[in-house]
């Protein structure tokens, strides 16, 4: 029988090179937990695995079975516990060197990740796509079929942007290298199901974005040009759970930051 999202702890193949092991740590942060990708190319044994997940024995485990330890490269998409705090103990298992943006996640012998590098690894080649915005260290993983795009595109809802000063102008660039080098290709996500193709999706993230700044205009017309990011949030996301409003914070500050740059 085929295997769907969500398939906690079993290996299910997506794409003819990628397939995902689903972490059980589900949240609101998280949806239904943290997407392992696991790459691997025709005729290969060894492979290439994207975000080893949170700090969980069991995860690092699966993972180490399903690859039967022969991971000749992990990868990091960004800093994010959920995605990284599995690093070590899956670096025990294997042996596995680990490259990422931020050098404090780089194990063995790698080096940080350069925009626009290709990696050749496992009889697979990668193309580095750095798509800040959600983090200052997002990036994202082109294959030949797919995108991988970490937390910078999710399978389901939108992602929630860095509070940093020009965090939203990062993130709506990204989101169009994401719509040009994503053309007829698959989206592996970090969090969610995967999607046959990345282009509507992402449309549909820039879409969004620009209607939050439209109603982030609105409530500073209301509120004053002065108004803190609580009381827009308040404003903006009456419809949406209270716990989420520190999260939705961040992006609503991201959009102000923005706001005052760009009008």
């Amino acid at each position: 029988m085929t295997l769907t999202h969500p398939a906690y702890g079993q290996l299910r193949q997506v794409t003819e090179t990628a397939a995902v092991l689903l972490a059980d740590n589900p949240g609101q942060m998280t949806l239904e937990g943290t997407n392992t990708w696991i790459l691997r190319a025709a005729g290969r044994s060894d492979c290439v695995v994207v975000d080893p997940g949170p700090k969980d024995e069991s995860h690092s485990a699966a993972i180490a079975e399903a690859t039967g330890g022969r991971v000749a490269l992990t990868l990091i998409t960004h800093h994010h516990h959920d995605h990284t705090g599995g690093i070590d103990h899956l670096v025990e298992l294997t042996g596995t060197s680990v490259r990422a943006k931020d050098s404090g996640f780089l194990r063995g012998s790698a080096a940080a990740f350069a925009d626009g590098e290709v990696i050749e690894a496992a009889g697979l080649r990668i193309t580095v796509l750095e798509t800040p915005g959600h983090t200052d260290d997002s990036v994202s993983f082109v294959l030949d079929d797919a995108v991988l795009t970490g937390d910078t595109i999710l399978g389901a809802g939108t992602t929630v942007l860095g509070s940093g000063s020009g965090a939203l102008a990062d993130y709506l660039s990204s989101l169009d290298r994401l719509l040009e080098a994503g053309k007829g290709k698959a989206l592996l996500p970090a969090h969610g199901p995967d999607h046959p193709d990345l282009e509507p999706v992402a449309r549909y993230y820039i879409a969004h974005r620009h209607e939050r700044l439209g109603q982030v205009r609105e409530a500073l017309r209301v509120l004053g040009s002065d108004a803190d990011a609580m009381a827009v949030v308040r404003r903006v996301y009456a419809d949406v759970d209270e716990r989420l409003w520190p999260a939705a914070r961040s992006s609503v500050q991201a959009q102000l930051d923005y706001l005052r740059v760009h009008g």
